[in-house]
């Protein structure tokens, strides 16, 4: 599905004080195949926001390219509209806040020309997602952060997406609600291949068949999410023993 091959992308064009362009991804590969679930995971600033703006095709690497299907991003989206979608992790700015939740989740549907039926579509998302249909004319602020990541959810799928990114897409939810939400993406997955962003790798792993480990702009290791125990780089070690540690906070 996804192929990103030798990635490189650097910041700024220099100047008296700063002659060099600053690097932030470092020829970072790998491969999504069709209908898996992939996290990345990595600290903050470690590029992982820079990959998926790239992923997206809301920025264009430096060198090497990124391939949906074998096409550019660009081309790719051009002939499969409203087949890539993403949830971010501020959900509140991520939204109109002049729009009610209705409006909010008709969105896409009106911009890929879908618009005959929709009412009855954003109800049935709602109810895919755990929303309530009273729900509907209330605008963000007056529903709840779970809630409303739920609205950007039944947004992202829509209009049937085929590859999903998430980016930090529950960092800001409690801990409770964050399991909440892992399990309705399970449940929502079907045939979808997921792109699952986080610095938490408690939560990658709850979702995740497989995990990349980004660390300083690069990809240091890849494993299986049933197979962490044997990774070897020393930052993936790492949080592969901060995340043994605290594996109850989910599991209770």
């Amino acid at each position: 599905m996804l192929e990103v091959r030798n990635i490189c992308k650097s910041y700024g064009k220099g100047g008296l004080w700063n002659p060099q362009p600053k690097p932030v991804l470092h020829d970072v590969s790998f491969h999504i195949p069709v209908g898996a679930t992939v996290g990345l995971v990595g600290e903050s600033g470690s590029g992982k926001s820079t990959l998926s703006r790239l992923v997206l095709g809301l920025e264009r690497p430096s060198s090497g390219t990124v391939l949906l299907e074998g096409q550019s991003v660009g081309q790719w989206l051009r002939r499969n509209p409203g087949r890539m979608s993403v949830v971010f992790q501020d959900y509140t700015t991520s939204v109109n806040p002049a729009y009610t939740i209705r409006g909010i989740i008709r969105e896409p549907l009106l911009a890929c020309g879908r618009g005959a039926g929709s009412d009855r579509a954003v109800l049935a998302l709602m109810d895919r997602v755990g929303l309530a249909a009273n729900l509907a004319d209330r605008l963000p602020h007056e529903v709840s952060g779970g809630q409303l990541q739920r609205v950007c959810i039944a947004r992202a799928i829509a209009t049937d997406p085929r590859f999903v990114v998430f980016d930090e897409a529950i960092s800001s939810l409690d801990v409770s609600v964050q399991t909440r939400i892992l399990d309705l993406l399970r449940e929502l997955k079907g045939n979808m291949t997921y792109f699952f962003i986080a610095h938490d790798l408690q939560a990658v792993t709850y979702l995740c068949d497989d995990i990349i480990f980004m660390h300083q702009g690069r990809i240091v290791e890849q494993a299986a999410g049933t197979g962490l125990a044997g990774v070897s780089h020393p930052y993936a070690q790492k949080l592969v023993s901060s995340a043994i540690l605290f594996r109850s906070a989910w599991n209770g």
